[in-house]
């Protein structure tokens, strides 16, 4: 969705970074890490689309950092989400630092290496 150019030049960078639906909701189940909360509740508290939800609790379940039982899902070790936020944060600084890697050209060097 296009902003007004006011807002362009008068927001920082991080300001103007569009949060995914997994920050979205790891960012809700921590905030509320005295509960446990159905798909459809963390869908409506967190603003991500329903028909999205499974998918983006699966992924964060993959990667440990929510927890499930039953029809409920909660907030997994808070120490494993802190520190994969801080890495998407050093990661996201990095890119930012000195520009985003190109997959591909990382394969074309991986295949060189191979060859040699």
């Amino acid at each position: 969705m296009p902003i007004d150019i006011k807002t362009f030049t008068q927001a920082d960078s991080e300001d103007l970074t569009e949060i995914t639906n997994a920050e979205k909701v790891a960012r809700f189940l921590y905030q509320n890490n005295d509960k446990a909360f159905t798909p459809a509740e963390i869908a409506d508290g967190a603003d991500v689309k329903k028909s999205s939800i499974s998918t983006v609790l699966r992924r964060l379940e993959e990667r440990e950092l929510v927890q499930h039982k039953g029809d409920y899902w909660a907030i997994g070790d808070e120490e494993t989400v802190r520190d994969a936020f801080r890495f998407h944060q050093t990661m996201d600084d990095l890119d930012e630092r000195f520009g985003a890697e190109d997959l591909e050209e990382w394969r074309e060097h991986a295949a060189e290496e191979s060859q040699e």
